[in-house]
């Protein structure tokens, strides 16, 4: 170990960490004893506490592992083309490497599931599995029963309704911040957003944006007359939304 290192974890919790330099290193140890290989690569931040297990499947990125400071707790989190496909923890620092050894090599979500019982796979990630489409139709479901259960905001439940009447804005992924919709032609975030549409709250016209929360370019008084304003911007090509990210524009 390097006599100068400086842990920014508790050495009586995680004494292994200490030893080996850092978390990286210990699961690059762990993964030699265990018989498996594995490539660690710098977590965002590059502290002592985080790592990243990389993956060869195009759209995986490196699996996120990070350390609990109260406990002995290894917490860990995987991302697939914009979606969080996997989260969870445990103790046992080798069944984590196990985990993330499968992760990097592209296992299904439902075998990483069914072999690491601390892995939990969301609904959107087993539906990106099956495509974008599924993505996209699930995204609705969860906007529209929402805006069921809000009903002392009408006029988010007429735009969500209005929007998923429009068989150009269906066929988009989704989103909401603070009542706005946002219409996506990609799944993943960051979103590649198209259009977006605002509420009439506190007596304002419904309004039309490229991007949620900037300058309107258009206002209606009802939601048909925004979702329609909006479809008028969308790209006359635009398609069904597809899996990814804004970033693999570039």
């Amino acid at each position: 170990m390097d006599p100068d290192f400086d842990p920014d974890f508790d050495p009586d919790t995680y004494p292994d960490l200490v030893a080996a330099g850092g978390l990286g290193a210990a699961l690059e140890q762990l993964a030699a004893v265990l018989g498996v290989g594995l490539s660690v690569v710098p977590h965002e931040g590059r502290t002592s506490r985080s790592a990243g297990i990389a993956s060869s499947v195009p759209g995986r990125r490196p699996l996120s592992v990070s350390i609990a400071a109260e406990e002995r707790f290894f917490i860990v989190s995987g991302w697939s083309e914009g979606i969080e496909s996997v989260t969870g923890g445990t103790t046992d620092p080798a069944e984590m490497v196990l985990a993330g050894v499968a992760w990097g090599r592209g296992a299904p979500l439902g075998e990483l599931e069914a072999r690491f019982p601390f892995l939990r796979v969301g609904e959107r990630a087993k539906a990106a599995e099956r495509g974008p489409a599924a993505v996209v139709a699930l995204q609705w479901r969860s906007l529209r029963r929402r805006a069921a259960g809000a009903p002392d905001v009408p006029e988010f439940g007429d735009l969500v309704e209005a929007a998923h009447a429009e068989p150009r804005l269906r066929q988009l992924y989704v989103f909401s911040s603070h009542w706005t919709l946002g219409f996506s032609s990609c799944t993943g975030y960051p979103f590649r957003t198209e259009v977006a549409i605002a509420p009439a709250l506190g007596g304002s016209p419904y309004r039309v944006m490229q991007r949620p929360y900037r300058t309107a370019i258009g206002e209606a008084a009802t939601a048909g007359e925004a979702v329609a304003f909006a479809v008028s911007r969308l790209p006359a090509h635009l398609g069904q939304a597809v899996a990814g990210t804004a970033e693999d524009d570039g």
